[in-house]
């Protein structure tokens, strides 16, 4: 058997005791969880290279997953029950860089 120093054994102790005390305590009532909002995120996007500025605007709505997203996108819907990575992936795609002078 291994010998125990008195550092190992008194943080032992320590740690049996704040597991007591916590057992002890009552338990606190938890907050009920929150109501998730319809509208989850707004995504704006100014972009400056077509000459004028052109802005569009991505709403990301609630839906019967919490993971994913009905997506509108300046006021029409675009995709239902998309996820956060592919509604990403897709404004990567529909936005390409430009070349440089």
């Amino acid at each position: 058997m291994y010998r125990r120093t008195n550092k190992y054994q008194k943080n032992i102790n320590q740690s049996y005791s704040n597991c007591a005390n916590r057992e002890s305590e009552p338990v606190q009532d938890y907050d009920k969880p929150r109501q998730i909002p319809k509208l989850r995120r707004i995504i704006d996007i100014a972009d400056f290279d077509s000459g004028g500025p052109v802005t569009h605007k991505i709403e990301l709505l609630k839906t019967d997953r919490i993971d994913c997203y009905d997506v509108v996108v300046d006021g029409q819907l675009w995709q239902r029950r998309m996820g956060w990575s592919c509604v990403l992936a897709a404004l990567r795609k529909a936005m390409p860089r430009l070349a440089g002078e």
